[in-house]
């Protein structure tokens, strides 16, 4: 009986250290199905794009410029990191944000028509930023769109304030259906 308490004892150690490997995998696993593809797009939503909680790093005035700040991107997963640099086709709802010749070249792609201006301000995560290529697109609010281009996936800052963690490089917006 106390050989096997004695195994037993031994072996704890590397059963929890086996569990915490299975635990810090399955936080960055998010158990997500294969995006479709769509003529070689990848098709993500903000079911894919949003699900995983991110907090951003607080802006500091105080902090030491020469010391490197939290980034933030070790929040996003594997999985979603693994889509940056790839063609892709999401879709949201426009909030433009920056205009040219009555013609939207920069855009805030947002998961729900209530978010930002009139409802409640939405996750780092759920929001793309798009940037048009191509000139710009026709204002087209509240109802669902389609944006294709290549996606990069990473914190991005201006001023030293973090203002998102997707931008896509807009090709082409999608006929309104």
């Amino acid at each position: 009986m106390s050989s096997v308490l004695s195994i037993s004892r031994l072996l704890r150690p590397a059963l929890l250290l086996g569990l915490l490997a299975v635990t810090l995998h399955a936080a960055d696993d998010l158990g997500l199905p294969a995006p479709e593809q769509d003529n070689g797009y990848l098709k993500l939503g903000f079911d894919k794009l949003a699900a995983y909680k991110f907090i951003p790093p607080a802006y500091d005035p105080a902090a030491d410029p020469k010391a490197v700040p939290p980034t933030g991107n070790e929040q996003i997963p594997a999985t979603v990191k693994s889509w940056s640099g790839k063609k892709a086709i999401v879709t949201g709802f426009m909030l433009p944000v920056k205009m040219n010749g009555g013609l939207v070249t920069e855009l805030l792609l947002v998961k729900d028509p209530m978010l930002c201006c009139y409802g409640v301000m939405p996750n780092m995560n759920e929001w793309v930023v798009v940037k048009m290529l191509n000139g710009g697109v026709k204002p087209t609010m509240d109802v669902p769109i389609s944006f294709y281009g290549e996606l990069k996936v990473g914190a991005m800052y201006e001023n030293g304030y973090m203002t998102g963690v997707y931008l896509l490089a807009g090709e082409k917006m999608a006929e309104v259906k």
